[in-house]
């Protein structure tokens, strides 16, 4: 089954569901619509029997973050609610009782990246790049997925620096499981279907919080998460922020 929506494309095959974010013209960035609509859909999941969820970007690139194209019209508050929903949107991603993979090539910034991190697998595309600008501007946002991943010294440095990681680097770091070029993807997702059904629902929801260090952590971890979030955001001036690291930015 395929729906298409203006933002998000949903592909359901069985018991595999591949959501395409749809945005190309503005390089798949995080619109409010967008994250609602990604965010029904990983709930959707939850409840159809998929077992497999593949996350990918139309066009260049995979998803090139919060989209600030609206800045003026948004203020401090507004901004903070759509950060928490971003957050809330990785955090169903990240604990999701089934497997999860996203399918990067292009540019993964910012929320992007955070996306790519809070997934199972993270299949890059060679000459993909990736990028954590969100602390320029004040904002703690997937700082503790990322640091399970890749070390708290590389992730401290990712963020401190905003620079650009090179695929190969993401590789090597374990940010990235696999360098896999797009006309590879269909029969490496095959194989991660197989995998997948391995194990029953139950257990394989069960694997996953075990391996978070159990429920009460798992769930201990992620408040703790929100909580950075939003105290970070929280402070006063965050659309000035954003605003004077924009101009910066343009340099």
């Amino acid at each position: 089954m395929k729906v298409e929506q203006a933002n998000l494309l949903i592909d359901r095959q069985g018991d595999v569901t591949r959501l395409t974010l749809n945005r190309p013209e503005r390089g798949n960035a995080l619109s409010a619509t967008l994250v609602e609509e990604l965010a029904a859909a990983v709930q959707a999941c939850s409840l159809d029997g998929t077992r497999l969820l593949a996350i990918e970007g139309a066009g260049t690139h995979f998803c090139t973050g919060f989209d600030l194209g609206d800045l003026d019209r948004e203020s401090d508050d507004s901004l903070l609610a759509r950060f928490v929903r971003v957050e809330l949107l990785l955090q169903s991603v990240h604990g999701a009782p089934f497997t999860t993979v996203a399918l990067v090539q292009g540019r993964a910034m910012g929320a992007g990246a955070d996306l790519l991190a809070a997934c199972e697998q993270r299949w890059v595309a060679p000459g993909s790049s990736f990028a954590y600008p969100g602390a320029g501007f004040g904002l703690v946002l997937g700082s503790a997925r990322l640091a399970q991943l890749v070390g708290v010294a590389a992730a401290r440095d990712w963020i401190a620096s905003g620079r650009a990681v090179r695929a190969e680097e993401a590789l090597a770091s374990g940010l990235a499981s696999r360098l896999v070029a797009p006309p590879e993807r269909a029969a490496a997702l095959a194989t991660l279907a197989e995998r997948a059904r391995r194990l029953d629902v139950p257990t394989q929801a069960a694997v996953q919080a075990a391996t978070q260090g159990g429920h009460a952590m798992a769930e201990a971890a992620r408040a703790a998460q929100l909580a950075e979030l939003v105290r970070s955001a929280a402070r006063p001036g965050l659309k000035a922020r954003i605003s004077a690291y924009r101009a910066a930015s343009r340099r």
